[in-house]
C-alpha cells in the first residue's frame, strides 16, 4: 500500500512539475488581461486563492492589518451585459489571519464577564458582501461594484473599486478562471465595532483579491 501511495504521489508531483515546465518554456502565463477570454456564465470562488486584506491605525505610531481566507460565494457575469454581473461573498470572520496570536486572540475573545466583544468576538457570523449595481468603466477592465455588506449584524452599503486582473484556463484543473483586484473603505463604527475608537482609526481600508472558476 505504501509503494501504491508512493508512486501515486511521484506521479502526481511529475504532473504538477510538468504543467509548470511547460509554462516556463513557452514563456506564458494561463492567465491574461484579455477581456475577450471572460465567457458568460456562473463561477463560484477559488476559496484557496481568495483574500479580503484588511489595514487599520493604531494610536496614529503605524498600521496594522490582517487577511480573511475561505471565502465562499459566486459571480454570474455576461461580457456583452457587464452591469447585469452579479457577486456575492460570503466572508467567515473568524478565518482571520494575522502576524500576532495577541491581536487574533483581541480580535475574537469574548466580552469580559459577558459584556460585548471588543471586536468580532469568539463565535462570529460570517460578513457577507452582495451586489446591488455594477458600473463598468470606459477601459472595459474595471468597474464600482456598489453592495450591502453584512457584518455584525449590520448591514450597509460599500463601494468597491474593482480591476479585472486575468483570465484563462486554470492549468491544474482545466476550469475557466477570472481574476479581479478591489479596494474599498469601510468605517467600523457603522458596523457597531466602535472599540479603542478614536485612537484606533475608525476608517478600515480593504484589499481584494478574488480568483473565480467557471461551474461545469
Amino acid at each position: 500500500m505504501n509503494r501504491i501511495i508512493s508512486t501515486g504521489l511521484a506521479a502526481l508531483a511529475l504532473t504538477v512539475g510538468a504543467v509548470g515546465l511547460n509554462a516556463q518554456q513557452s514563456g506564458e502565463l494561463p492567465g491574461v488581461v484579455d477581456p475577450s477570454r471572460v465567457s458568460g456564465g456562473t463561477y463560484q470562488v477559488d476559496s484557496s486563492h481568495t483574500l479580503v486584506g484588511w489595514r487599520v491605525n493604531h494610536f496614529g505610531f503605524n498600521d496594522y492589518f490582517g487577511l480573511f481566507g475561505d471565502m465562499r460565494g459566486s459571480l454570474t457575469i455576461d461580457p456583452a451585459n457587464l452591469a447585469s454581473a452579479r457577486v456575492d461573498i460570503t466572508i467567515p470572520l473568524d478565518a482571520v489571519t494575522v502576524t500576532s496570536e495577541g491581536l487574533r486572540d483581541h480580535l475574537l475573545r469574548p466580552g469580559k464577564d459577558g459584556a460585548e466583544p471588543d471586536f468580532f468576538g469568539a463565535s462570529p457570523a460570517p460578513a457577507r458582501f452582495i451586489s446591488t449595481r455594477v458600473t463598468p468603466n470606459a477601459d472595459g477592465r474595471s468597474a464600482t461594484i456598489l453592495g450591502n455588506l453584512t457584518m455584525n449584524g449590520v448591514t450597509r452599503p460599500v463601494l468597491i473599486a474593482a480591476e479585472f486582473t486575468g483570465a484563462g484556463a486554470n492549468p491544474m484543473n482545466q476550469r475557466e478562471t477570472i481574476g479581479f483586484e478591489g479596494r474599498a473603505l469601510i468605517e467600523r463604527s457603522e458596523f457597531g465595532i466602535d472599540y479603542g475608537l478614536p485612537v484606533i482609526s475608525d476608517e478600515v481600508e480593504l484589499n481584494l483579491t478574488a480568483a473565480f472558476e467557471k461551474l461545469r
